[in-house]
């Protein structure tokens, strides 16, 4: 999906994986990552925010929920505004992150906290911890009011015909909100903050950028709820598809807050033709493992059913090669991928694709000074962000 856009803006990093493979020091089925390209699209969301004042959650999920390119990433600033701390998609994401002493500011939207785990949340004194049902409010609040914490609560919300992804159905819909609001009104722990949905925004193919979706006006009508109902909103949050091109809509729109994910890596949906803001630094690196009726397969373990993964260079012979990555089934487990054509065997691989390296099996090697032209190592890790020896 991204191989020509990594060809056309960050060729060094594609020389310096190569470079770092033939040395040894880094093996196949890896996600190779250019920190110094990575901090760069950082500092450039943070000052599209900073100029249409929205604020931004940094998510961790599609680089493994990486502790040190969390850290570096929250360092990041433009004219004094920094990343209000990490989004946890799941509660297993908050547990790694908390591990590494890194501030979780949002839990709650994808999956829900799970009551064993409140009372740590909590006292992590979270900005917003988002809610589907009022069972789960009442638990928050229950635990917070031991701990003598008012826990600010958002609501996820949707209304038929809204987009929701398989395993991610939830939200309250728009006509029980004012019933909502009374019943969190008289719970003790907790105050109702503001609302979100998920995916706010998506790339549409046809017209070659990014647009609002239906939930977006579920989003802007549950905003007006709220307000009807006195409710003091701090916080109109639409994740999904956040880059710098989406923040100007979302500001006109009146959107407060945003995550970005995927444009931190530049492999947002409308960067494949290279001509977005962010750069994309991120590439996947493996190997030929053998033959079979004449394709050549490589080691797997990386492959993301939604990453739109289509070419590969093959690097043999001191020169590069492109092949079409054949049809993988998706009942089957990535051991390996194939490509059409033959390969030498144990040559090099490189693709670019949309990932989430969380649901991987995959190494991630983090490398700095890529841009700078000091290339160096800062470390391994496995998907899920922890060290590797």
């Amino acid at each position: 999906m991204f191989l020509k856009t990594l060809l056309k803006q960050n060729s060094k990093l594609i020389d310096v994986a190569i470079s770092f493979w033939r040395q040894g020091k880094i093996g196949p089925d890896s996600y190779v990552i250019d920190v110094e390209q990575t901090e760069a699209n950082a500092r450039l969301l943070l000052q599209t925010a900073h100029h249409h004042q929205i604020k931004l959650y940094l998510m961790s999920k599609q680089f493994g929920r990486n502790p040190e390119l969390c850290r570096r990433l929250l360092a990041c600033s433009y004219q004094g505004t920094r990343y209000h701390g990490m989004v946890a998609v799941d509660f297993k994401e908050a547990r790694q992150l908390y591990r590494h002493a890194i501030p979780v500011a949002h839990i709650g939207h994808l999956v829900q906290p799970p009551c064993a785990m409140l009372a740590e949340i909590i006292r992590q004194r979270p900005e917003v911890i988002t809610v589907f049902s009022l069972e789960k409010a009442l638990e928050i609040s229950q635990v917070a009011h031991r701990q003598h914490i008012i826990q600010p609560l958002m609501l996820k919300v949707c209304q038929s015909g809204d987009l929701l992804y398989s395993g991610q159905e939830s939200g309250f819909e728009l006509h029980h909100l004012p019933a909502v609001i009374a019943a969190l009104r008289e719970m003790p722990g907790v105050r109702l903050v503001g609302i979100t949905h998920f995916p706010c925004l998506m790339y549409d193919p046809l017209h070659q950028q990014t647009l609002p979706t239906t939930n977006m006006q579920t989003l802007l009508a549950a905003r007006d709820i709220l307000q009807a109902e006195g409710v003091a909103i701090e916080q109109v949050n639409a994740p999904s598809a956040t880059s710098c091109t989406t923040l100007a809509q979302l500001a006109t729109l009146g959107i407060t807050h945003s995550e970005p994910g995927h444009a931190l890596t530049g492999t947002i949906p409308a960067n494949q033709h290279g001509d977005q803001p962010e750069q994309i630094s991120m590439l996947y690196l493996s190997e030929i493992s053998h033959h079979f009726s004449g394709n050549s397969y490589l080691f797997g373990g990386g492959y993301y059913r939604r990453g739109h993964l289509k070419n590969a260079l093959i690097w043999h012979d001191n020169h590069f090669s492109q092949a079409s990555v054949l049809p993988i089934d998706n009942d089957s487990i990535d051991y390996c991928l194939h490509l059409a054509g033959q390969f030498p065997i144990s040559s090099p691989v490189i693709m670019s694709f949309r990932t989430q390296i969380f649901v991987t099996r995959s190494d991630v090697v983090l490398i700095d000074g890529i841009q700078s032209g000091a290339p160096h190592i800062l470390g391994y890790y496995d998907s899920q962000g922890n060290t590797l020896g």
